[in-house]
């Protein structure tokens, strides 16, 4: 009797070994390539919150009126060539005038005078800011000294070859307007990702399998001819 109960359960085990056989390629091929090794949501990586729905437009209006505002500002600083100092002092000396006259002529016209509010900034929030720069500072200077220390020859390349793109950048154009460029492409760049994100990933996809082929033989031919730095024989011995 038992024999005949293992011999009818034996045609089920195999046929569960083949279901699971067959079922692994299919979720290797669900597995997508993602821009950066990406496996979090486009709004995750952007961190999250009100940031994060500014950069990818879920609130239209907000997004525009922030938007709006620092093109005025470019405009302003830039083309009109208005200086900061001046369009601080003008807005101040415009909104006492105009709160000083309110007051006082509050007596005359029977209408209440404006509620000032009380203006401080709390401790709390400007210690997390500068904990959170302190922080990235140092982890600045780490990867400054990793990279002038010799360990890794890619790195190296890869910061010189940044810093020389910014010189030319930089002398193309002032700080101002590359901060703008900059500020333009977070409110453009990643709402357009999100909306062709298979096509750009597939593109994406196809450049780095290129770039890495190419990067493998630039290996071969120069990098791997180049003695490495003392720090790294020291760490094998």
């Amino acid at each position: 009797m038992t024999t005949m109960i293992l011999l009818h359960l034996l045609p089920i085990q195999t046929t569960t070994k083949k279901r699971k056989k067959v079922s692994s390629p299919t979720s290797l091929k669900n597995k997508v390539f993602r821009l950066f090794g990406r496996e979090k949501p486009l709004h995750n990586v952007l961190g999250g919150g009100k940031p994060a729905d500014v950069f990818l437009w879920r609130n239209k209006k907000i997004s525009a009126t922030t938007l709006g505002v620092a093109t005025a500002l470019w405009v302003l600083f830039e083309l009109l060539e208005y200086h900061l100092l001046t369009l601080i002092s003008h807005l101040a000396i415009l909104a006492l005038a105009v709160l000083f006259l309110w007051s006082n002529a509050s007596t005359f016209i029977n209408k209440s005078p404006p509620k000032i509010p009380q203006v401080h900034i709390p401790e709390e929030p400007v210690l997390q800011i500068a904990s959170a720069i302190r922080i990235e500072i140092n982890r600045a200077f780490a990867i400054l000294r990793d990279i002038a220390s010799g360990r890794d020859l890619k790195q190296f390349l890869s910061v010189i070859a940044g810093l020389w793109v910014l010189s030319i950048v930089g002398s193309w154009t002032n700080f101002l307007t590359l901060f703008y460029i900059a500020f333009v492409l977070l409110h453009t760049v990643p709402v357009l990702y999100e909306k062709y994100e298979d096509r750009v990933d597939s593109f994406g996809e196809k450049a780095l399998h290129e770039f890495k082929k190419q990067y493998a033989v630039f290996d071969e031919k120069v990098l791997s001819k180049i003695p490495k730095g003392p720090l790294k024989d020291k760490k094998k011995d």
